[in-house]
């Protein structure tokens, strides 16, 4: 199954929740170490890792998908 993976503030520090899961799948003291573990998750399943800021709002994506015409990468 192909279920992004957010990264999300949460009361202790950085949460990693697959996209429409009401439970955390890991909790972090930092953002980065949030951001690997989702990664990793990611990866595995060809998805998507959401960043989010503190606010809730998006800041980042990165897609571990396996699309052959994977949007243009609008970074860099």
């Amino acid at each position: 199954m192909h279920k992004d993976q957010h990264v999300v503030p949460c009361e202790d520090g950085w949460a990693v929740r697959g996209e429409g899961n009401s439970k955390v799948t890991s909790l972090h003291t930092t953002q980065e170490d949030a951001i690997r573990a989702a990664r990793e998750i990611a990866i595995n399943q060809q998805s998507e890792v959401v960043i989010h800021r503190r606010d809730g709002k998006i800041r980042d994506s990165d897609s571990y998908g396996n699309d052959p015409n994977p949007p243009r990468d609008q970074k860099h």
